[in-house]
């Protein structure tokens, strides 16, 4: 409905609010008289009908022009104030509505300026902030293609499908020599962004990776890449390593969400070291073959001169060719020698995995690529195993393959056990008994199985491990095995589950003062708090009476650096407290008596700590508690933690005054974040310093932006006045 519309229809009511009443009555009254008093009635209005016909129509003006003034004013005015709106929010920022009319609107229209002058600020802060976000993104950018620009090893990034997200310019040449055609388009066929890596690399090989890396992710402390060597289809070999790029690094992420959105590849074009490999083989050939006929000569020759009745003609033709033969045999062997000073010899690279790993993939594969029924009858779990998965895998499919076409072998099953510095891991089997010629012939033959065949025979596979192969039988049971020979590889340490809440947090503990410190401490007092770098850290302790000897067990630190969490810049140490814990303190942190044995004592690990958390501002919850332990070691290392000093337990307080706990488990609820890992020294670290990146902006909400306001802010708080 239009504003003209709806005036009309306000006319029309005021009329019948002016006229209604009066007819109405007259009607009444009409309707309630009769005869003479009817007519007298008549006699006594009809004189005054002119006079209040008038007044009528001057009081309905009246109310027509202040109807009329109002709704200019109020309606229309207003619907001309959101047509400014809507020009501010879109054709014209810096409009602003001229503040007109009644008060009413004069107030609304300031009130909308304040608000749009609000809005433009924040609009210039964040336009700011993506300034120096893009700054800082650039400069990150441009750091890491001088760094990658600079590394002497090819690097490519793909995600999961196998698309390249980036590589570096080695890899560009790298991929130039590896193309068929490297005059064409300077080569540039086989790499590019978006392009699929399986072009050059065997997409089986590269997900065999994939699956060894998926495994190694799964199980925590061991390290996540995978080796392979290949060639490629101009004949080039290349040694690769593939890197996960992990994803789960955001705040709310919990130890162990680690997800795998692509990987890297690090290539080494190793043709060359196979080459020189080849050519020593081929040295060492000439050189075996070509003396063994020379000694030949000689040994004849010699053999004749002991004849005592040879005439000295044929003698001298002897001494001849035994003098050819040895100049010969030096010279091929001064030859030899030259030759192979330049040539090296490139290892096939062994990767480390867990035997189980190794045996379950194998499983998989023989019953998915040949339809075979495996089972395991074996495994020693804490083996580890050092080997070339792919290739070796590849033996183990072929010989079982073999097994079910040529001997209708049902059933296959594996058994893998320690042998000293060797693995024993043997393919058993139920059936007819197999000659020892075949098993010879099936090592010597190229692998072929599934419509795919391999330039490797069994035989490359064993010795590329150093290892050995051979049949066995067991009689009784009417069964027989491969056993082959693999190295052992020493077990790599397992990262221990994380340790989740248990029991209450220690009580808020103070027995000193907190904020007298050095000068130094306050060097840094009109810094802003996002400007500086933190050192976050919690220490585990014996008990909760520092001056009644108890003792630091562990000490965990993180940094924070630029408003981010530097979780891989991490201190962590257990400590030998040299007295026994006790089993109160136990049920709290999970640490044992055992697990602080042969530990470093705390002199050792101050120092250490020292160094990791100079020229930082120190956080800590409940931080006089962990700062009094620091205290009370000065005088045996003659270390001073003198640095400046924030607990996020009082600037909880400051930005939640009202709240009944500021415990590190409800402040973290508050804040939307996840605990993970408490009552580990680093765990306990890591999420004081997310709850602090939390405060950060509240504070500056409160105007606390440097470090002297949050200081001098804590100093005010109910907790910074408690003693324990």
């Amino acid at each position: 409905m239009s504003a003209r519309v709806r005036f009309i229809l306000a006319m029309v009511v005021l009329g019948l609010l002016m006229t209604g009443p009066f007819i109405l009555t007259a009607v009444l009254v009409w309707a309630g008289t009769e005869g003479a008093d009817r007519e007298r009635l008549l006699e006594v209005i009809s004189p005054h009908l002119p006079l209040g016909t008038m007044m009528t129509v001057i009081g309905f003006g009246l109310g027509v022009a202040v109807l009329r003034n109002l709704f200019r004013q109020y309606v229309q005015g207003l619907l001309r104030m959101a047509e400014n709106l809507r020009l501010m929010l879109g054709a014209n920022f810096g409009f602003r509505v001229m503040p007109e009319g009644p008060p009413e609107v004069c107030a609304l229209a300031a009130a909308v300026n304040e608000l749009a002058e609000q809005r433009d600020g924040l609009m210039n802060d964040v336009e700011a902030q993506i300034a120096r976000a893009k700054e800082s993104v650039e400069a990150e950018k441009n750091r890491l293609a001088a760094l990658m620009s600079e590394l002497t090893q090819s690097v490519v990034v793909c995600n999961l499908d196998g698309r390249i997200l980036l590589y570096n310019s080695r890899a560009r040449a790298q991929f130039r020599a590896l193309s068929d055609t490297p005059g064409v388009a300077g080569g540039g066929e086989l790499i590019g962004l978006g392009r699929s890596i399986y072009g050059v690399f065997e997409r089986n090989l590269v997900s065999h990776a994939l699956e060894t890396i998926h495994q190694r992710l799964k199980r925590e402390g061991t390290q996540p890449v995978a080796n392979f060597v290949t060639t490629t289809r101009a004949g080039q070999l290349l040694r690769v390593q593939m890197a996960p790029v992990l994803s789960g690094g955001g705040e709310t992420a919990e130890a162990g969400e680690r997800s795998m959105t692509g990987f890297i590849l690090m290539l080494d074009n190793i043709t060359r070291n196979f080459e020189n490999e080849s050519r020593r083989d081929q040295m060492l050939h000439t050189l075996t073959e070509g003396n063994r006929a020379a000694l030949a000569n000689v040994r004849a020759a010699a053999e004749m001169l002991e004849y005592p009745d040879l005439q000295d003609e044929l003698k001298e033709r002897f001494r001849t060719v035994i003098r050819d033969e040895v100049q010969a045999m030096s010279r091929r062997l001064d030859q030899t020698a030259n030759e192979f000073a330049d040539s090296l010899k490139a290892r096939w690279p062994l990767e480390e995995m867990l035997g189980a790993d190794l045996i379950a993939a194998m499983k998989r594969q023989v019953e998915q690529r040949i339809k075979l029924p495996t089972k395991i009858e074996e495994v020693d779990e804490s083996l580890w195993v050092k080997v070339d998965s792919f290739s070796l895998m590849q033996a183990i499919t072929y010989l079982a393959g073999r097994l079910s076409d040529e001997f209708e072998v049902r059933e296959v099953r594996f058994r893998l056990t320690s042998a000293g510095r060797l693995v024993h891991l043997d393919l058993i089997w139920s059936g007819q008994a197999m000659s020892t010629e075949t098993v010879m012939s099936w090592e010597l033959e190229p692998m072929q199985f599934d419509g795919e065949s391999s330039p490797l025979t069994v035989r490359d596979v064993i010795e590329r491990h150093d290892g050995e192969m051979w049949l066995e039988r067991e009689k009784v049971r009417h069964r027989a095995f491969f056993r082959i020979l693999i190295p052992s590889a020493l077990p790599q340490e397992q990262v221990q589950a994380e340790t989740f809440l248990r029991g209450e947090s220690r009580p808020e503990y103070y027995d000193f003062d907190l904020f007298k410190w050095s000068e130094k401490s306050h060097a840094l007092d009109d810094r802003l708090l996002s400007e500086l770098v933190y050192t976050v850290f919690d220490t585990e302790t014996t008990g909760l009476n520092p001056s009644q000897g108890d003792e630091i067990i562990q000490i965990g630190a993180t940094r924070i650096l630029n408003g981010k969490l530097l979780r891989n810049e991490s201190f962590e140490q257990l400590v030998d407290p040299c007295r026994m814990l006790s089993a109160e303190s136990a049920k709290i942190h999970g640490i044992t008596q055992d697990m602080l044995r042969d530990q470093p004592t705390i002199d050792k690990v101050l120092p250490a700590f020292h160094a990791f958390a100079t020229d930082t501002v120190l956080i800590a919850h409940n931080a006089a508690f962990d700062m009094r332990f620091l205290q009370l070691k000065e005088g045996v290392t003659g270390l001073r933690f003198d640095q400046p000093v924030l607990d996020t337990l009082l600037l909880s307080a400051v930005i939640h005054p009202n709240q009944e706990s500021h415990r590190l488990e409800a402040i973290a609820e508050r804040l939307g974040l996840t605990i993970v890992g408490r009552h580990t020294a680093l765990g306990d670290a890591i999420v004081t310093a997310e709850v602090f990146l939390k405060l950060l902006p509240l504070l500056a909400e409160k105007g606390i932006r440097t470090l002297r306001e949050a200081r001098e802010a804590a100093e005010k708080t109910y907790y910074a006045r408690i003693k324990y």
